[in-house]
Parts: C-alpha cells; structure tokens; sequence
C-alpha cells in the first residue's frame, strides 16, 4: 500500500505536533502531504537538528506512506539517539520497518529486547510477545498459494476488489476522465475512483474496464466496496464529501465515511450516509456477512483497540442498524485491522499488529459465536509489503489480493490467486524411561492416539527404550502418546505437531513401577495392606488400624484419578444378623476415617458390609474351625474400580 492504503487508512487518524518549530513541514505532515514533508525534514536534518522530534517525523513520514527502507534508516538513528526516552509506539514502527525490508534478525532482537517494556506501556500488539521461534516457523511455513499479476494494472494504484454479479469492482487511481488530471497532494497521483471489469481465464486476469457509476465517483476519493448478493444495493467508502464540498473537523481534518446507494434501473441512486458515520473520525471498508443480516466495517471510532480496528452492526429487517460493536481483542489489536472479508464461516483481514512478515498481512479468523485466532496465510500471499483487501470464492479457491511488493509496475497492484491444498506429514518417534532411575525401558507397548484417544498405531520400544512410528500424522495438530508395561503404571502425554512438512516430533516420555500395594487377584485389582483389628463387637477405627488405612490414604493422594470400594466381611461366629451389621458399621467407618484424611467422599464409591456371606473357605456355621482358620473371614477389601 504504498501510496493509496495510507489514503484509506490515515485519514482514519488526525494528526496534530504541540510545537510550531517545522511550521512549513509540519503543515503538510498533517495534510498527509507525506512526500513534501519527508524532504523538508531531511533538509532540517542537514541543517544539522537530530532532536527526538524531527527524527520521530521524518520516520513517520516515510512508514505512513510505507517507504519502509527510509523509514526503517530514521528509526534507527532516532533508536540510536534516543532509544531510552522514545515512546513505545516508535518500537513497533521500527520493528514493522525492518520486517518490511527482509531484516527479520534485527526485527526479532528488538522484539526480544524490548517486548516487556511495550506490555508495560500497554502497547500490546501480538507480533511483538511472539519468541524467534515462532517468527522463524512463519518464515518456513509451506506455500499454499499460487499468485498471478494482473495485466490491468496501471502504473498508479489499483487495489480493493470485490465481487460483483459475474464481474469484479475495484478502486484505482487511473485517470478516467483523460481530461483535466486532479493530483492528491499525498503522493502527486490522481484521486481514487472505482471501476468495473470482466473476468478471463478463470478469474486469473480482468479486462473491458469501465467506470462504474457516475453518480458514486466524485473528484474525491471512493474505494473499497461491498455489494449484496442481488447485485442490487452497495457500501461503499469515500471522503467526507456533500453538497459538491469536502467536511472537516475542528482539527481540519476529512474523514472517511461510508454510503450506501441502491440500483434502480441500471443507475445507482438514493446515495446516503450510513447513521454512524461521523464527522469527528472515520467509517469506511464496508462487509457483508454471508446471510447479509451483519455489516463489518473499519473504524477509528470510540471503543477502538489500536489505531484502526474492525467494528460490526445488525442489519434489521426494516434496513436500520444496530450500535457499532468492536469484535474484539482475539482480531483487534494495538496496530490496525483492516479490509474485512466473510465467508460462511470465515473472516478474512488485513493487519500489522499480528506477527507477519512487515507491513500488513492477511489472516484468517473462523467464527460461529466468537472469531479464533487469526492465522497468518504466509507467503507468497504475503510479503514484506503491504498485502491486504483479501477475496475469495471458497467453491474454487480462487481470488483476489491487492499489494504494493516489489515487482508490481504500480504503487498498490491487484493480483489473482487460486489456493492449493497443502499436505503436510511428520513422523513421531522418541524414548521411553524408568522415571526413577532414567534407565531406558524395553517392551514398553506405546500407542499413538488422536484428540478424542483413538489408537492410531502401536510399537514396542527396543532395547534402548526407543520407539518410532511410520504412520504420518498431520501437521499442526494435537496427538496423544500412551505408554503401557505390565506392573507400570501407564503414562500419557498430549503433543502438538508443528507446522512443517516432513519434519520428525520427538516425544518422550517417562514410566513408573506400580506400588506394590496394589496386587491381582482373580482378575480384580486390589489394595493389599495388612488385618485391620477392632476391638469386639466394636466398630471404632483403632490406631493399630490407623496405621494400615493410611496405607490406603496414602496410595488414594499418590493415585488423584483412583476409585475404590470398601468391603467388610467377618467370620460365622455370632449370629448372621448381628455379623451383617457389624461389618456394615465397620465398612462406614473406615470410609469416614479416609474422608477425614483428606481424600474425597466421591472416590469411595461404596462402603458395604457382607458378614459372614462371603467367605473364602470352610468355615460356616456349624462347621468346627479353628480360631486360625475363622481370621482368615475376618477381613477389610479395598477394591480398585479405576486407577488412571
């Protein structure tokens, strides 16, 4: 957006210095004279003034009109000056400056360098709290798109595309009239003005341009536009401009603001003002939702996060809006978010304030009730320029970008993409470990599963405690690796793969014996602790029996997913009725105990008493045993219904 993005984007700012010392550059800083200002502030430069201010300026100067590798020389001598007294906001400039002319080291330094202090100064852009880790797996991040310069781009700007029945509408600033050729003072260019043109080729090139309506052109700038799916009504973005004059506010600035018109036999008309327009700040880059019942559009508004930000309204029935609402931090952010596009499920937009490549970049956001987080679609959609004003025909893939990278023959060129359908595989492979010693573990069963814990493979580790799975698994996903071996306890651990092809996830993992209290039996899993004595015909927990329940507190804390049953049985002796009973209050009391140690009542899931109708040998009633023989009935089971 070299020339023309600033034109839709700034005017979204007022620009105001506290001090008249430039009176003749400051003048036409702040009429986004950008150009002019720049040269008189490096002739002041050379007049030998380095204050903090002109430097600031001088930067400013050429990052607003997104001469990133000027840009980037005045930030640093203003780093190199003034790089403790600066405001947090020069960092970011300099970091998108840098990013902009492909010095991603100094980018990622800054980054690391000076992150804590923009979150204290709650400047709180994404990009800048992401590590070279992250910065670096965008740099290698796969392809997924190819990308085709237009043959009708002129050597102005072009930019801004959107669908219009079979045809694509955009704003540029080739001279239509071929007459007398108005300049904007920003860049010495014409004024902006839309245009419509048949697609070729699948949609890869357009041609027959034409002015697309007399009566939505003015001198002025119009650009970025959305249409509803009749073709029959269209928003629409141009200056402040009624009654054949430009408005300004108390600071002289004109903003942007957003219209609408409808089409009654083949002419636009009935040309209006959306009610939330204003003249104190900017309304523009309008959006239709695919159901058309929301209106997604590009403020600087009240209520704004940073310093443009993505805004949306209901659309009643009766044609009238609801208030403006921001949609949010997980999309908005210090920096600017701009261009909205909607798919039935997906929000495309542009900005500088996620971590990209320098300059604006396109993301996607899915949505149903809340937008998640944005993605960068990498390059080559992406560059070190500015890439923005994103649509697409999701039934074909195919689409339009607009950019100013380097090898356009304009300031802002439209391009078309078609976007490819990328494979992306790893393997996994890593080691499992006795957790107490560190010796490697052979015979280890190791299962890889997906999200919901289906089994997707299976292996056994080698004599090195190693495994390795051939089964590819996507990239950028979350898997599960389970590690089993009798007597161990099982171990799982949750991993995401990263987002390149072909790479290989090293996932180990550590195993543990399993407590010697817990033994089978019959197939039953069980707590294994010594007789549990009460005193006759008692039920009171003794401290003898302390000592072996806090076996079983013990195991219950080190095992926080353990359930268990508690059975007590006696021998015959007594009469069945009054057996029953008693190992019942038993049962309950040694729950209660248990509960009083910390361990919660939901995890015991019973506590039964079977007396004497249970018994594991001979002894019943009648039968002559002896004392040794009726102790063996005479018993406390801790029953394990789940362990892990």
């Amino acid at each position: 957006m070299k020339k023309y993005i600033p034109v839709i984007m700034m005017l979204f700012c007022s620009i105001v210095f506290g001090q008249n010392k430039y009176r003749s550059a400051d003048k036409n800083f702040e009429s986004l004279w950008y150009i002019k200002a720049a040269q008189q502030y490096e002739t002041i430069i050379k007049n030998g003034d380095t204050s903090k201010e002109v430097l600031q300026k001088v930067g400013d100067a050429y990052y607003f009109n997104t001469d990133m590798e000027q840009a980037s020389k005045w930030y640093g001598e203003l780093f190199s000056k003034y790089e403790n007294t600066i405001d947090v906001k020069y960092t970011f400039r300099y970091i998108h400056a840098l990013e902009g002319i492909g010095n991603y080291r100094q980018a990622k330094a800054l980054m690391k360098i000076h992150g804590e202090k923009l979150d204290v100064g709650g400047f709180k852009v994404e990009q800048l709290g992401k590590n070279d880790k992250e910065l670096d797996e965008l740099l290698n991040q796969q392809p997924q798109f190819y990308i085709s310069h237009l043959s009708i781009n002129s050597k102005v700007a072009d930019f801004g595309t959107a669908y219009y029945k079979n045809k694509i509408v955009f704003a540029s600033s080739r001279d239509s009239l071929k007459l007398h050729t108005r300049l904007y003072k920003w860049n010495n260019q014409p004024y902006l003005n839309l245009f419509i043109a048949d697609t070729t080729l699948e949609g890869t090139d357009l041609k027959n341009i034409k002015s697309f309506s007399e009566n939505i052109n003015t001198k002025y700038h119009e650009a970025v536009v959305a249409f509803n799916k009749a073709g029959d009504q269209v928003y629409f973005t141009r200056n402040n401009y009624t009654d054949k004059s430009l408005k300004r506010d108390e600071d002289g600035m004109n903003h942007l603001k957003m219209y609408h018109a409808n089409l009654v036999d083949d002419v636009w008309v009935d040309i209006k003002e959306i009610p939330f327009n204003s003249e104190d700040y900017s309304v523009g880059q309008p959006a239709l939702s695919a159901d058309e019942k929301k209106l997604y559009f590009v403020s600087d508004m009240p209520g704004s996060i940073g310093a443009t930000d993505i805004f949306v309204v209901d659309i009643h029935e009766d044609g009238t809006f609801s208030n403006p609402r921001n949609i949010g931090p997980t999309v908005n952010t210090s920096g600017r978010e701009m261009f909205p596009f909607l798919t039935n499920g997906t929000l495309y937009f542009a900005s500088d304030g996620h971590l990209g490549f320098g300059g604006l970049d396109v993301f996607e956001s899915k949505y149903s009730d809340v937008f998640s987080k944005p993605i960068n679609l990498g390059e080559p959609l992406n560059s070190r320029k500015d890439d923005f004003a994103y649509i697409v025909n999701e039934e074909t893939q195919r689409g339009y970008v607009s950019s100013n990278r380097d090898g356009g023959i304009g300031d802002d060129d439209i391009y078309s993409f078609e976007r490819i359908q990328v494979e992306c595989n790893q393997n996994v492979v890593g080691s499992v470990a006795n957790e107490l010693n560190g010796i490697p573990e052979d015979g280890v069963s190791v299962f890889l599963m997906d999200k919901q814990g289906g089994i997707i493979a299976q292996t056994i580790t080698n004599s090195n405690g190693e495994y390795i799975f051939d089964n590819p698994i996507l990239c950028n996903s979350e898997y599960k690796i389970r590690v089993e071996k009798e007597t161990y306890d099982p171990a799982e651990k949750i991993f995401v793969s990263t987002k390149f092809n072909a790479e290989q996830v090293t996932v180990p993992l550590g195993i543990k014996k399993r407590s010697k209290l817990i033994v089978e039996q019959n197939g039953i899993l069980k707590i294994k602790i010594g007789l549990i004595y009460f005193d006759l015909n008692k039920s009171d927990i003794r401290y003898d029996a302390e000592v072996e329940i806090n076996k079983v507190v013990f195991l219950l804390k080190e095992y926080p997913e353990m359930t268990i049953k508690i059975e007590a049985h006696t021998d015959s002796r007594s009469s069945d009725i009054s057996n029953m009973e008693l190992s019942d209050r038993r049962a309950k009391a040694t729950r209660d105990y248990i509960v009083s140690q910390g361990i919660e009542k939901k995890r015991i899931e019973s506590a039964i008493g079977y007396g004497e109708s249970k018994l594991i040998n001979k002894c019943k009633n009648s039968v002559p045993c002896s004392d040794r023989e009726h102790d063996i009935n005479r018993r406390s089971e801790f029953i394990i219904t789940n362990i892990y």
